[in-house]
């Protein structure tokens, strides 16, 4: 760059065609960077006071250089105003108000001034370059592209991608695939961001949408959107799952993807490094995608809770180990595939379970309605759980149970009503004697137990429950870590109840406000 005062005007636009060809930029911010270094070195040498603009023609090379003057009564300021006199040797006719021009003579760069100049010229097209990476990857996020490993750098992977670089996080990798430098590479574009040093494009080898893109490229008719990947998980490196489903029905949409003798996915397992791949049907039907998903291992029944977002599902005996897998893989990713928390047990265990509650309701009956074992059995043969719902059914339905009639029932349903009666007393004692306020009471939605729960945890104050934020009162599904604990989790509560509970704590805030 410090040939630019000696060089002609073909060598000027010849140097700017060049560096344009060079760096994949516009001609013409090339030429602007190029007025930009010259209007500063211009400054350099008749003062930086000077408002001095610089122009090159970009067809013919021709360079200007002038000076700008505004035409005041009294010029205050001599390096940017000029009285109306004066003016006229410059521009005759210019009146007060005018921007008038005053040409200056080509100035020859020394050697600090030419060091200036290509410096500011290499920035303006290093800032162009990397406008020009920005746009042209930020709308590609998603896509796979191809590389070339060009360093590694701390256990990241620095890609050559042609014009700009791309990295692949040590996190985004495939553990034990270990790619030399020159190897070619093919990875998704996870994010694109425009940052002070450059744009930042990273990769990811370990991303489901990987592996979705690939399929993509595999089978025509994942492109074509006869078939939809509705979901994926994956350990990379190691194993995967895929939920299939297709749009017509007579095109099985494992039988596609697998591809004939498993060509199309084993080009995807290549890939991927010898991941494992395991292609089930998508289903909407919750408990079906369950046992789809758990699969090789076989499923005798699915239980779901719908309120804590989990599901159990009863495994034989002999499944279990298969079905929780190694290191607890298989269940771990059929739970990211379902999107709900999986819990497995076997046969014995929820049989062993199944007597337990009915045992702990039967004595509950017991103790509490004052009836004797049969009676108490026999409710809960019947599905009642809670003396609640003893109290609060229609006393029709009491009487229907075999063996009951309309006087039984009703004996039944006043001592369930006493029986509730004297546990909130109990409940009112305790929660006194935590010293929760009263003032809690008046919050549709709270009752009695909950705020024992909550004077257990040091909740006693509206100022106090006002405080919290959802997730610490309900117990909330995370993807990765399964149900995280809430201080109100037994009570079923969901999260707009949470929510509402909160507001109400806080209103007393606004008021204050507002008074």
């Amino acid at each position: 760059m410090s040939t630019i005062a000696a060089a002609n005007r073909a060598e000027l636009l010849a140097i700017a065609d060049s560096v344009a060809r060079e760096k994949s930029i516009d001609r013409l911010i090339v030429i602007e960077a190029m007025e930009d270094a010259l209007q500063r070195g211009a400054k350099a040498r008749y003062g930086q006071e000077n408002d001095i603009r610089a122009k090159i023609d970009p067809k013919s090379g021709d360079m200007r250089l002038w000076r700008v003057l505004e035409v005041v009564e009294e010029p205050e300021n001599l390096f940017t105003q000029v009285s109306p006199a004066d003016a006229q040797k410059l521009q005759p006719g210019a009146v007060v108000g005018d921007f008038i021009v005053d040409p200056l003579p080509p100035i020859e760069f020394g050697r600090i001034q030419a060091m200036a100049a290509k410096q500011t010229i290499l920035q303006k097209v290093r800032d162009a370059e990397r406008d020009r990476q920005y746009e042209e990857f930020k709308d590609r996020v998603g896509e796979i592209i191809t590389g070339v490993v060009k360093r590694v750098e701390f256990g990241h992977i620095v890609v050559d991608l042609g014009r700009a670089e791309g990295i692949i996080r040590r996190d985004q990798q495939i553990p034990r695939e270990t790619p030399r430098i020159g190897d070619r590479i093919r990875s998704y574009i996870k994010d694109v961001r425009r940052e002070a040093r450059g744009p930042q494009i990273f990769l990811s080898r370990a991303a489901p949408e990987f592996m979705k893109k690939l399929f993509a490229q595999e089978v025509p008719e994942i492109y074509d959107g006869v078939i939809t990947i509705q979901a994926c998980a994956r350990d990379p490196g190691s194993r995967a799952k895929i939920g299939v489903i297709s749009r017509d029905s007579s095109i099985d949409p494992v039988g596609a993807c697998v591809g004939m003798k498993g060509s199309r996915v084993q080009a995807v397992v290549q890939e991927l490094a010898g991941e494992k791949i395991d292609i089930i049907p998508w289903s909407p039907d919750v408990p079906t995608f369950v046992v789809n998903a758990l699969q090789p291992a076989e499923v005798s029944k699915v239980l779901i809770d719908e309120e804590e977002g989990r599901i159990e599902v009863v495994v034989p005996d002999d499944q279990l180990s298969l079905a929780i897998g190694r290191r607890g893989q298989n269940v771990r990713l059929a739970s990211q595939l379902t999107g709900k928390q999986i819990d497995i047990m076997t046969e014995a265990d929820e049989s062993e379970r199944r007597q337990r509650e009915f045992t702990e309701r039967t004595a509950l009956f017991e103790k509490e309605l004052d009836v004797d074992e049969t009676l108490a059995q026999l409710l809960v043969a019947e599905g009642f759980t809670e003396l609640d719902e003893v109290a609060f059914i229609d006393p029709a339905e009491l009487a229907a149970i075999e063996g009951f009639d309309d006087e039984l029932a009703a004996e039944l349903q006043n001592r369930a009503g006493e029986a509730i009666e004297r546990r909130e007393a109990g409940l009112r004692e305790e929660r006194r004697a935590l010293g929760v306020s009263d003032e809690l009471l008046t919050i549709e939605g709270l009752t009695e137990a909950m705020l024992v729960a909550l004077g257990k945890a040091g909740i006693k104050t509206l100022d106090d429950l006002g405080d919290l934020a959802s997730d610490e009162l309900i117990a909330r599904e995370n993807r990765n870590k399964g149900i995280t604990e809430g201080i109100l989790r037994g009570f079923r509560l969901s999260e707009a109840d949470a929510n509402r509970i909160i507001m109400a704590a806080r209103a007393h805030w606004f008021k204050e406000e507002q008074a």
